[in-house]
């Protein structure tokens, strides 16, 4: 603080700097025996002094002034007494930083402050406070207003609230300047710009002091909660959009538990109830290890979301004691270093140990038999299976939060469980239709491989037929655009009408033709590739229609493969289509169809996959399962279209030798 040169300090408050003590006054608590309690003493009486509840008589010759510097006396005889009280504030008590190189001043400023409730910390240099805001930064924690004088022997109040407002862990620290003699408009505007939240002028009223500093408290709360809660709305935001990523209901419960413990700071478990009563869980790697849950606790756990949830749609959250929870789901509750060891055996660093009960401190957040489960419960309609997501601890602050993210994985959950019904249906009826053996086929060798889609895929329209003929052999593939349920069906019905047409004319081209006028009559909006191949025996004449498929490759076994150069738009669309293509089967060559869900990548041009499945049919070994068995290992893992492959074979010479 700057004091002028003409500042006359009395004996005795001279004697009070150097000794720490008043002669004759009652020590004020907290501050001292430097500060008395013995009002009005401060400054002349003719003055509004700076702090009327003091008895240090200080004058200059220009009349009242703050109390100049006393010596480097930063804490008198009774300051480990009056840092003892400061500790023992409550959560709720603000915390004041006041740094003034004036040691009268500065606890004068203190028993203010701690007669008005708040916790005082005192610092005597820019150096000093910096070095206490470091030590509650370790305890993780900062003071809630820092009251600067801009006069600081070391820094200036404005150096040093520009340094705090730089660096990330302090910038949110309000700062309030103080002076007894910069006083001018200038002044205030240089600590405003420095960014401090206020300028206070002394002497001021005790009154003045206590309530500039509970404005500051007051805004720094309101910026803090602000920031919390946009904070947390963000994680929000994110926790939603992972649930929404999901492309299962086993990948989703597992999102949901590791985003509601991400949002609550608690192990946390999620529930999705299924068809017929089945429950699909997860929980989140924050959780104490536990026994898995068996039937019977998976059987009450759905008793017990079926219960909460009955008659009930939208959100509904409430809490169940930890001594009613089903075991297994959330962990069990370990003390001590077992907790630690339940965790994967590290134990957390700083966290201690209490050598009579084992209990630890500064580990994670352990359930205990005395603490509450919170559930947040969500269900779309009536008709469709709630979602339940479990966290341990208080409800206060969570449980809107996670009710949302509850809401949303029901969502979620709806729609897959739903596609999952859907999918099954299909992969029965597609399954069911696929013959699961060919028929016995006179001359020829002929084998089928069928791989589905990888399961978070939509099914696909892939269809194969191996038919015999009164002249020969019918093979044919196909696929009907779309993934769904409405696909899988179309396709069964081509398949059909494939199969009673061949029964009258076996000829590829016209039935290309009567299949393309069935989808346009009961499908219109329906189109489908396929690629037929009449095998005529034994003179292994080949004709073949092609209607938007991918051609038929021929591998010789002389280690040589070409595509026949058949062509033809898609069935559905009623257009004219070109005459079958024909060639001839040699012995040992090998015939192969296939479906674009074998080599289709997104982003690479179809002729270019197309041109990497033919050197490798050319280099795999002889036989018809070799060569589907080999391309089945090339191509076909993890793809996104269901994959079928048919290759066919002549086992006796063509007749013309």
């Amino acid at each position: 603080m700057n004091v002028p040169r003409d500042t006359k300090v009395t004996d005795r408050a001279a004697r009070a700097g150097e000794e720490g003590d008043l002669s004759g006054s009652r020590a004020a608590p907290g501050v001292g025996r430097a500060i008395s309690t013995v009002p009005g003493r401060w400054g002349a009486v003719d003055s509004p002094g700076l702090y009327r509840d003091a008895s240090v008589d200080v004058r200059t010759r220009r009349g009242p002034f703050v109390p100049p510097l006393l010596g480097d006396v930063r804490v008198s005889a009774n300051s480990k007494e009056a840092e003892s009280e400061a500790g023992t504030a409550g959560p709720g008590v603000t915390t004041v930083l006041v740094v003034d190189d004036v040691p009268a001043s500065r606890y004068a400023l203190g028993a203010v402050l701690r007669r008005a409730g708040h916790r005082v910390v005192l610092a005597a240099s820019a150096g000093e406070a910096l070095s206490e805001i470091e030590a509650l930064l370790r305890e993780g924690r900062l003071p809630d207003v820092a009251l600067v004088d801009v006069g600081l022997p070391d820094m200036s109040g404005y150096d040093l609230c520009r340094r705090l407002k730089q660096a990330p862990p302090t910038a949110a620290l309000p700062v309030v300047h103080f002076s007894a003699a910069a006083h001018d408009s200038v002044d205030r505007c240089r600590g405003l710009d420095a960014g401090g939240e206020a300028y206070l002028t002394v002497p001021a009223e005790p009154e003045e002091i206590a309530a500039v500093v509970r404005a500051a408290a007051r805004g720094a709360r309101h910026r803090s909660d602000v920031q919390t809660r946009v904070g947390r709305l963000s994680r929000l935001a994110e926790a939603v959009l992972d649930v929404q990523s999901a492309g299962c209901v086993r990948e989703l419960v597992d999102v949901a538990a590791a985003d509601a413990a991400d949002l609550s700071g608690a192990p946390a478990a999620a529930f999705v109830l299924g068809e017929e009563g089945g429950i699909h869980w997860g929980r989140s790697p924050r959780r104490v290890l536990a026994a898995h849950p068996g039937p019977d606790t998976h059987e009450s756990m759905a008793g017990l979301i079926n219960r909460l949830m009955a008659g009930r749609i939208g959100v509904h959250t409430t809490t169940v004691p930890w001594s009613l929870w089903p075991t297994g789901f959330l962990g069990a509750a370990p003390r001590g270093a077992d907790a630690y060891e339940a965790l994967g055996g590290a134990r957390p660093c700083g966290a201690r140990t209490d050598a009579r009960d084992g209990t630890s401190d500064g580990g994670p957040e352990l359930p205990r038999p005395g603490d509450e489960v919170l559930l947040a419960l969500a269900r779309t309609r009536e008709d469709h299976a709630p979602v339940c997501l479990a966290t341990v601890g208080p409800a206060e602050d969570r449980a809107d939060d996670l009710g949302r993210l509850a809401h949303a994985t029901a969502r979620v959950a709806e729609r897959l469980l739903m596609y999952e019904k859907e999918r099954h249906v299909a992969l029965t009826l597609q399954h069911s239709f696929l013959p699961s053996e060919l028929p016995r086929l006179p001359g020829t060798e002929v084998v089928v491989r069928y791989e589905p889609a990888s399961r978070q895929a939509k099914i696909g329209g892939d269809f194969y037929a191996a038919l015999p003929t009164p002249t020969g052999v019918l093979t044919g593939i196909g696929d009907v655009a779309g993934h769904s349920l409405d696909a899988a069906t179309v396709m069964v019905e081509l398949r059909h009408a494939l199969r009673a047409y061949c029964v009258e004319d076996p000829d590829p081209g016209r039935l290309a033709t009567r299949l393309d006028r069935m989808l346009q009559r009961y499908h219109p909006d329906v189109t489908a590739t396929m690629c037929l191949a009449h095998v005529e025996l034994p003179s292994a004449r080949v004709r073949i229609a092609n209607a938007g498929h991918i051609p038929p490759l021929v591998v010789q076994d002389t280690g040589r493969a070409a595509y026949v150069r058949a062509s033809g738009p898609l069935l559905g669309l009623g257009l004219d289509r070109p005459p079958p293509v024909e060639t001839r089967l040699t012995t040992g060559d090998r015939l192969l169809m296939v479906t674009d869900g074998l080599i289709e990548t997104r982003g690479v041009d179809l002729a270019v996959s197309m041109e990497q499945l033919r050197l490798a049919a050319a280099a795999t070994p002889p036989g018809v399962g070799a060569l589907c068995d080999t391309l089945m290992e090339c191509f076909g893992h993890e793809r996104d279209d269901d994959i079928a492959l048919l290759a066919l074979r002549l086992t006796q010479p063509p007749a013309d030798g």
